[in-house]
């Protein structure tokens, strides 16, 4: 089996970091549990420190790590690897105007964080309705909310 983390160049990874905590809930210390060798490693890094400035981890230990890894370049063209946020929780049974709703709010709160929107779109086919929200963080890099 292969570990990995999501690796994310940023000018200021402390503010990234800030940012994606709370949009994703991770926090800047590996979980306790699962017992993992991947934990293990990055608890022993932490050493004396609190918390990482440039790392989170899912509290639960389920989701991928992000490292938020400091470049000198800003960002020049579209991502070509992007995250999806579903508070919706990608639940279909909900009706579409429930889940543009659930979205709206989010997004609203993640403007609030630093976010900016980039665009809307929405399909009422009524086999596969759907609605997005391409966003970008703080500094410029697309993500979706759905």
């Amino acid at each position: 089996m292969t570990v990995w983390q999501l690796t994310i160049d940023a000018n200021d990874p402390r503010l990234l970091a800030r940012f994606w905590a709370q949009a994703l809930g991770y926090r800047p210390v590996p979980p306790e549990a699962p017992r993992t060798t991947w934990h293990a490693h990055y608890r022993a890094r932490l050493g004396d420190d609190a918390a990482f400035e440039d790392r989170l981890f899912d509290p639960a230990g389920l989701g991928p790590p992000l490292w938020f890894q400091e470049v000198p370049e800003r960002k020049a063209g579209k991502n070509r690897l992007h995250l999806d946020l579903s508070p919706t929780g990608r639940d279909d049974a909900l009706p579409l105007e429930a889940r543009i709703g659930i979205v709206e709010a989010r997004v609203a709160e993640l403007v609030g964080l630093g976010a900016g929107v980039a665009s809307r779109a929405r399909g009422d086919d009524p086999e596969d309705p759907f609605y997005y929200v391409v966003m970008h963080d703080p500094e410029g890099n697309e993500f979706c909310v759905s």
